[in-house]
C-alpha cells in the first residue's frame, strides 16, 4: 500500500476482469458515494467508441470498448482513495510500477475524449467513380464492378455489376467493396 502519496488530481487506468468494465464502474461509483470519497475521487470512465459493422447485409453503429479490461479514474491518490478503488470488486489493479500508480499523461487524455467525442462514426473511403471494386459482402459477394455513384452522407456506392451479359447498378455500403 502506498504511503500517503499525493500527486494531485490525475487520471489513472484501473486493470479489471474484462467483460466486468461496467460493473467495476458501477460499482465503483456506488463506493465513492457510500465512503464519502467525491472530494478525492472524481469521475469514472468505461472509454468506448462508435465503430460501423455490417450484420446480415445491414449496417449497424456498435460501441466498442477501447481498452477492454480497463477503467480510467480521475482523482486524487491518497491512502484512502487508492483503498477504495484497489478493494472494488473485479479490480485487479492500477497500472503503475508496484504499488505506486502512473498517471496517464494528459496527451493520453485529449486523445481518447477525442476519440469517444466522435458522434457519428466518419467513413474513410479512397475510391472514387470509375475505380474497379471488388465486392466483399452480401448477396453479389465475390463480384466485381466499377463504381458509378458516391454518397458519402449515407456511406453508400452504386456498382456496376456485369451480369447477363449487360451492366447493372447494385447499391451497396463502403464496408462492402474493396478496391482492386
Amino acid at each position: 500500500m502506498p504511503k500517503q502519496i499525493s500527486r494531485g488530481r490525475n487520471w489513472y487506468a484501473l486493470h479489471t476482469y474484462s467483460g466486468y468494465e461496467e460493473a467495476v464502474a458501477r460499482n465503483l461509483k456506488q463506493r465513492i458515494e457510500s465512503m464519502g470519497m467525491e472530494d478525492k475521487i472524481f469521475n469514472v470512465l468505461v472509454p468506448i467508441e462508435k465503430k460501423i459493422k455490417i450484420k446480415a447485409g445491414k449496417r449497424k453503429v456498435v460501441e466498442e470498448k477501447i481498452y477492454p479490461g480497463y477503467v480510467l479514474v480521475e482523482m486524487i491518490v491518497t491512502d484512502d482513495s487508492w483503498y477504495v478503488v484497489r478493494n472494488t470488486p473485479r479490480v485487479t489493479g492500477f497500472i503503475g510500477s508496484g504499488t505506486i500508480p502512473t498517471p496517464l499523461s494528459p496527451e493520453e487524455i485529449t486523445e481518447l475524449q477525442k476519440r469517444m467525442g466522435v458522434e457519428e462514426p466518419k467513413f474513410k473511403i479512397d475510391v472514387s467513380v470509375g475505380d474497379p471494386v471488388k465486392i466483399t459482402d452480401g448477396p453479389f459477394k465475390e463480384m466485381d464492378g466499377k463504381i458509378s455513384e458516391i454518397d458519402e452522407e449515407r456511406g453508400r456506392v452504386k456498382v456496376l455489376v456485369s451480369m447477363f451479359g449487360r451492366e447493372t447498378p447494385v447499391e451497396l455500403d463502403f464496408l462492402q467493396i474493396k478496391k482492386i
